[in-house]
């Protein structure tokens, strides 16, 4: 039997409650295949500087590299927003995927035809939508030197490397010839030198995949092409701060961000995670939604473990207790059957996913 290591980053917030129903559905797929997991605990976010003073511990670091994928909640809160930029705990994770070589985020958005009506857009619009956003993680203007302030300016550079464009690109042609072979390349190469190289680079590693067809469009564009036609977009490939506002659009079609998972990954090792955040002023009630976390699992059993038949059953499991009805709180006006707490809704995935 094989056994896989996963450090289980559970962060602050509603971090350790969605990140125990994972496990949970995690343990129940695997009895029904030859393998398990061992799991290790590792601490990142407002709780790490609670207790060592740093938001990212050198320990986590190692425990994480040391493993064979990353399992990670959420982090911040109120708490810590009053601490110096590099001790918060959003600095923390910035450093964690920099440490990691995180450099891809993938983002899927589908709409479950249970929850059509959950979005705010037309059930016309936006019925089979079922599309993945690839951003560039480690890159951009988040990363750009020089930055700084003053009292009157404030700077940040956007820089891209030839290296960088090239194995992100690579990432996005691999992901959609699993898919439906198109990917939309998104830059501002009208206004922007770096966007120009982008879109350069990207049509040159679009020849090694002649079977992918490849668009290109304007960041401004796109934005509202994900709301006229979210449906034209297989495979959206683009830079960091792009990519980090077009996902969370993205993650609205489906009508709850409780529902959308996430994979951060590079040569070294994955990082699996909900796109939400912490959600501090609900934590402790039971009423977290843990879909997205589990699903986060998924992603994790296919894209860093190559068990493509446990990931399925997870996702025919969210599915199903989907389509049966359960619901938890932020998605209970949708035809619930019944609302279910976060553990609840948990054990009726991994119920589901064991059979």
């Amino acid at each position: 039997m094989k056994t896989y290591k996963i450090a289980l980053i559970k962060g602050d917030g509603i971090g350790p409650e969605i990140i125990d129903e994972a496990v949970k559905v995690l343990d129940s797929v695997a009895s029904c295949f030859d393998f398990d997991f061992e799991y290790e605990e590792a601490l990142m976010g407002g709780c790490a500087y609670d207790i060592t003073g740093d938001p990212l511990p050198q320990e986590t670091i190692n425990i994480s590299l040391n493993s064979d994928a990353v399992l990670f909640g959420a982090i911040g809160g109120q708490k810590w927003d009053n601490l110096p930029r590099e001790k918060r705990p959003e600095s923390g994770l910035l450093r964690f995927r920099k440490e990691l070589g995180v450099y891809a985020n993938l983002r899927p958005a589908i709409v479950y035809d249970e929850l059509i009506n959950a979005s705010s857009l037309k059930p016309e619009v936006i019925k089979g939508v079922d599309l993945m956003v690839v951003r560039e993680l480690i890159g951009g203007i988040y990363f750009g030197e020089p930055k700084g302030r003053d009292e009157n300016k404030g700077w940040n550079t956007m820089v891209y490397t030839r290296e960088e464009i090239v194995r992100i690109a690579h990432q996005a042609f691999k992901i959609a010839m699993t898919r439906s072979k198109r990917v939309c390349s998104i830059d501002k190469a009208n206004v922007l030198d770096v966007s120009q190289l982008w879109r350069e680079v990207v049509t040159e590693v679009a020849r090694e995949y002649p079977e992918v067809e490849l668009s290109h469009m304007y960041v401004d564009n796109a934005a509202m092409q994900l709301i006229r036609d979210p449906r034209q977009f297989d495979v959206m490939l683009t830079g960091n701060i792009f990519g980090d506002i077009l996902s969370d659009e993205a993650s609205m079609l489906s009508g709850s961000i409780g529902l959308l998972p996430s994979a951060s990954v590079g040569a070294k090792i994955g990082v699996y995670e909900p796109i939400h955040g912490s959600a501090p002023d609900i934590a402790g009630q039971g009423i977290a939604n843990p879909i997205a976390t589990i699903l986060s699992a998924s992603m994790m059993l296919r894209y860093a473990l190559g068990e493509n038949d446990a990931a399925d059953k997870i996702d025919t499991a969210v599915k199903r207790a989907l389509k049966e009805g359960y619901r938890t709180k932020d998605i209970a006006q949708y035809d619930a059957k019944e609302v279910c707490s976060t553990s609840e809704m948990g054990s009726i995935i991994a119920n589901y996913a064991a059979k």
